[in-house]
C-alpha cells in the first residue's frame, strides 16, 4: 500500500502520489495527487479518520460517489473511482484548473449580464443532467460552481444531493434555499432552479438577493419578500421573477428555463451574447490565475488528454466511466461529509432555523480551492459502463502491505491513444479586452483526428525576437476547438505594437499564425 505523504499513519489510496493538500478540516481533507501509472492529476477526497467508523457519515460519503458516478455531463463533475477499506474511504476525481464562482465574485463583484447568463446556462445544463438522473443537488451556491480558464463552468459537490423527493430534512445554504426547503418539504428540482436563479442575481448585482441579521430574518425574506429587481438589467428581470417564484409550481422546469434564458439573452444582448460572456469570464479568471491549483504546483504537468488512459474503473459492486470532475474544494470540498473550516452549508430545523449563514461568508483559503480541469469540455470520455439498477458499494478488504493488485486500484488498461491528424489554427480576432490592460485572442483549432494537440500563444511587444509572455493549452477528444487566450499587457499599455503568435505541437499545417494590434499613443 502506498503511504500517505500527508502525514505518518494516514491511509492513502494506492497507486496515487500526493502532490499537496488543497483543503483540510475536522471531517476530512482534499488533496491534489497524481496517478502513478499515467501521470494524470487527480483530486482525492478523503473521509476524516475520526469519522470513518461512523456509519451515517460513511453512507453519505458512499452515496456521493454513487451520485457522481451516475452523472456524466461536461457541466457536472465526475468520478474516477470510489475506494473504501478498513483504513479509510476516498473519492478520486479528475483535477481541474480554475477558480470557484465565489472567488470570482469576491474579487470582481458583479460579472456583467452576458457573463452571468453564460454561467447560468452552464449550471442549468448540469442540473438538468442531474434531474434527468433523478438527482437533486440541494446545495447549489457559488462555492459549487467552477469556472475554467476558457470561460466555461461546471457544477461540483453533490455531497448532500438526494434522489428527488426522498428527504425532508432541511439541508443547504440559507442564502440560496428555496421557500419549500425552509418549510421542510421534500427536495425537488424546483429548489435547484430557485438556487440557480438566486446565484444569477448575485452575478448580476454583486449581492445576494436576500440578507438578514439572522437566519430567522433570512427565512422570512425567502418566504415572503418580493425578488429585489431594482439593480437587475431589464432584459433578464423576467428570468429572476420566474426562477425565484415563491411557489415551486410556478417556477419553470430546467428545459423551459434554458429556453427562456436563450430568448431573453438574444433579445436583450444580441446573437453574440454567449461568445462575449465567455470572453468576459476568461478575462476575469485570468486575473485570478495564481489561485489555480496547478499554478501553485509547477511539477504537475500531465496533459489533459492523458485522462483517456485511465479507462473504465470499478467502484465496489458497480462501474463508472472515467471523466472530468471539478475540484470544487473551496474550503475543503467536503460539503455535508463533515464539518469543515468556513463551511456555509447548514442543517436547519424545519421550524426555527438554528444555524446562521453569514451575509458575507468568510473567505476560503485560496490554497484550498480548485476547479474543473480540461480547458475544453470536449475532452470528454464516452462512458461504456453503466451503473446497475440497484448499485451497491461494498467495503473492500483491509488494505495492507500486500501488492496493489489486491486493493481497489484503478484499471490502467487503455485503448490506443488517438492522434490529432492534420492541425489547422485560425485567429478569429485579436483585440482589447473589457478589462484594462488585457488583450484577447479568439482562436479556432481544427484537427482531422481526436488525439491530443498542444497550442501555444506567444506574446510580443514590438519585436518578435523577445517574447513578452506565453500561454499553453492542451486539447483532445474532439476535432473543433474554440479557444480564447487572454494576455496581460498592463506593463505596456501604450505605444508600440502588440502581437500574438499561435503555434502547435504537432505543428499546424498552415504554420504559425500571427496577429498584431497597434497600441494607443501614450
Amino acid at each position: 500500500m502506498n503511504e500517505d505523504t500527508g502525514g505518518p499513519g494516514r491511509w492513502a489510496v494506492p497507486d496515487y502520489e500526493e502532490v499537496r493538500t488543497l483543503g483540510e478540516g475536522a471531517g476530512g481533507r482534499v488533496v491534489l495527487a497524481r496517478h502513478t501509472a499515467t501521470g494524470v492529476p487527480v483530486a482525492i477526497k478523503y473521509l476524516g479518520e475520526r469519522l470513518r467508523d461512523d456509519r451515517e457519515f460513511l453512507a453519505r460519503f458512499r452515496a456521493e460517489a454513487r451520485l457522481l458516478g451516475e452523472l456524466r455531463h461536461p457541466c457536472v463533475v465526475r468520478l474516477y473511482e470510489y475506494v473504501e477499506a478498513r483504513g479509510g474511504a476516498a473519492i478520486v476525481m479528475e483535477a481541474v484548473d480554475g477558480v470557484s464562482l465565489r472567488q470570482l465574485l469576491r474579487r470582481h463583484g458583479a460579472t456583467g449580464p452576458e457573463a452571468a447568463l453564460v454561467l447560468l446556462k452552464g449550471s442549468l445544463s448540469g442540473l438538468g443532467a442531474a434531474h434527468t438522473a433523478g438527482v437533486v443537488h440541494r446545495d447549489y451556491k457559488p462555492e459549487n460552481v467552477l469556472v475554467r480558464a476558457d470561460g466555461t463552468s461546471a457544477l461540483a459537490d453533490f455531497g448532500i444531493a438526494v434522489r428527488a423527493g426522498r428527504e425532508t430534512e432541511v439541508v443547504g445554504t440559507p442564502a440560496y434555499m428555496a421557500p419549500e426547503q425552509w418549510q421542510g418539504r421534500p427536495a425537488g428540482p424546483a429548489g435547484d432552479v430557485y438556487a440557480a436563479a438566486a446565484v444569477f442575481h448575485e452575478c448580476l448585482t454583486g449581492r445576494r438577493p436576500f440578507t438578514g441579521d439572522d437566519v430567522t430574518a433570512l427565512r422570512l425574506q425567502h418566504l415572503r419578500a418580493p425578488v429585489p429587481l431594482d439593480d437587475v438589467p431589464a432584459p433578464v428581470r423576467g428570468l429572476l421573477r420566474r426562477g425565484m417564484a415563491k411557489d415551486p409550481a410556478q417556477r419553470p422546469s430546467i428545459e423551459d428555463f434554458l429556453a427562456d434564458l436563450e430568448r431573453a439573452a438574444t433579445e436583450g444582448y444580441g446573437a453574440g451574447w454567449e461568445e462575449r460572456g465567455r470572453r468576459r469570464l476568461t478575462e476575469l479568471t485570468a486575473l485570478l490565475a495564481l489561485l489555480f491549483p496547478f499554478t501553485a504546483t509547477a511539477t504537475l504537468e500531465a496533459p489533459a488528454q492523458a485522462l483517456t488512459l485511465l479507462g473504465r474503473l470499478r467502484l465496489g459492486g458497480w462501474k463508472a466511466a472515467a471523466g472530468a470532475a471539478v475540484l470544487a474544494v473551496v474550503a475543503g470540498g467536503l460539503t455535508s461529509v463533515a464539518a469543515r473550516p468556513h463551511d456555509t452549508s447548514t442543517t436547519v430545523a424545519s421550524s426555527v432555523p438554528s444555524d446562521v449563514d453569514s451575509p458575507t461568508p468568510s473567505a476560503p483559503s485560496p490554497s484550498a480551492s480548485a476547479t474543473d480541469a480540461s480547458a475544453s469540455p470536449t475532452a470528454d470520455t464516452t462512458p461504456t459502463g453503466t451503473p446497475s439498477d440497484s448499485p451497491t458499494v461494498s467495503p473492500t478488504p483491509t488494505v495492507s502491505s500486500a501488492p496493489p493488485a489486491e486493493s481497489p486500484t484503478p484499471t490502467t488498461a487503455s485503448p490506443a491513444t488517438p492522434t490529432p491528424g492534420t492541425v489547422t489554427i485560425t485567429i478569429g480576432s485579436w483585440q482589447r479586452g473589457q478589462t484594462p490592460g488585457t488583450l484577447v485572442a479568439d482562436v479556432t483549432v481544427d484537427t482531422t483526428g481526436t488525439g491530443p494537440v498542444t497550442v501555444t500563444a506567444d506574446y510580443y511587444v514590438d519585436t518578435p525576437a523577445d517574447p513578452y509572455g506565453n500561454q499553453t493549452r492542451q486539447l483532445s477528444g474532439g476535432t473543433h476547438y474554440p479557444v480564447t487566450f487572454v494576455a496581460d499587457f498592463a506593463n505596456h499599455p501604450c505605444r508600440g505594437t502588440w502581437t500574438v503568435t499561435l503555434t502547435s505541437t504537432p505543428a499546424a499545417a498552415n504554420g504559425p499564425q500571427t496577429a498584431s494590434l497597434d497600441a494607443p499613443p501614450c
